[in-house]
């Protein structure tokens, strides 16, 4: 027998052997067999594809509720889901989310870990979304969202991004108190990380409805939050911090136009009109224009300073302008606007630090 047909003969032997033994009637050997399945399938498609029909028995484990074998039995299925639409569907199709959200609940830590990256891995499938909205997943993601182990909190937020891509379920998200542990998440995290760009992402989403708008700037640090995001963020993350405050703005001008210039937005939007993707270029033009309108004289020559040189900047670089000169007139331009946000800033920092601020 040639080697690569040996070998072959060789996994299905093996599988064969998993197969009988997650199907045994003694416990032992069906988490064996789940340990098993799980580090065959951490790499391999081949093995997924092997194994996929070990995911009935594997979601009969769980059923059974316990500790000892729902841990192995989740474990094996995320890695038979990873990368394999496929084997994501029939998990949901053959009842797995009623024990998993049993185990979400879980004061063991890490089951509630592991079964929050379940809900993740089963939730990157478009098919699936509908289900596990509809099965009351979300506010134990929210949930977990606020007092989750660090693991669980950003896997319980990618899980109730990819849900929140469901329009309806923004209704559901939103009076379960999302915006503040995901500004928490927001501001522990590093503005460049990919936590970032899904809290972000989330965040965009949510301030689309005027409860969200009204919980993010109700949030202590909320728009101040944001303002950090679209200075030190990655190019995927500003543009939607850019995204988030012109949602405001757009929503209602006089309400929010004041709240964000006061937490020192104006350079970097300057600095994306430049800098940002095209998206973000966009965005932050639309923003600036809604930020130059005043009724107060004094700010409309501020605001028209400002305009002035955010157009002669776009205008350079679309003739053409090498981006060396277009950064020095960038330079120019931050220390014209500066002024206003600055000194609030600091007037900030001031009241901080005081000793004599009331409690």
């Amino acid at each position: 027998m040639a080697a690569p047909e040996a070998g072959l003969a060789g996994d299905l032997d093996e599988v064969s052997k998993i197969m009988g033994r997650i199907r045994s009637e003694d416990e032992a050997c069906r988490i064996a067999a789940a340990r098993e399945i799980r580090r065959l399938t951490k790499t391999s498609s081949r093995h997924r594809r092997q194994l996929a029909g070990a995911i009935v028995p594997l979601v009969s484990m769980l059923r059974s509720l316990s500790s000892d074998s729902g841990e192995p039995a989740i474990l094996a299925l995320v890695n038979l889901a990873v990368k394999d639409e496929r084997n994501k569907t029939k998990i949901v199709e053959v009842g797995a989310l009623e024990p998993l959200l049993h185990f979400l609940q879980s004061t063991n830590s890490s089951l509630q870990e592991y079964a929050t990256a379940a809900l993740l891995t089963l939730s990157a499938s478009f098919p699936n979304r509908p289900s596990i909205s509809a099965s009351g997943a979300l506010p134990l993601l929210i949930k977990i969202l606020v007092d989750g182990n660090p693991q669980a909190k950003i896997d319980a937020l990618m899980a109730v991004y990819n849900l929140s891509t469901i329009s309806e379920n923004l209704g559901i998200i939103l009076p379960l108190h999302p915006i503040p542990p995901l500004l928490c998440l927001l501001k522990s995290c590093r503005k460049s990380s990919k936590i970032a760009e899904k809290c972000s992402a989330l965040l965009e989403l949510l301030v689309s409805l005027e409860e969200g708008r009204a919980a993010l700037t109700a949030a202590e640090g909320g728009v101040l939050t944001i303002v950090e995001v679209l200075e030190e963020g990655s190019l995927r993350s500003r543009e939607h911090a850019v995204g988030i405050l012109l949602t405001l703005c757009e929503s209602d001008q006089c309400r929010y136009r004041d709240i964000i210039l006061k937490e020192g937005a104006i350079p970097g939007l300057l600095e994306l009109t430049v800098q940002g993707t095209p998206k973000s270029q966009v965005k932050a033009h639309l923003l600036l224009q809604l930020l130059r309108s005043s009724r107060s004289k004094r700010s409309e020559l501020q605001a028209g300073t400002f305009d002035s040189i955010v157009c002669n900047i776009v205008s350079k670089m679309d003739g053409g302008e090498q981006m060396g000169k277009a950064k020095k007139m960038l330079a120019d331009m931050i220390k014209v606007s500066m002024e206003q946000s600055l000194r609030h800033l600091q007037q900030r920092a001031f009241v901080g630090s005081s000793p004599n601020k009331p409690p």
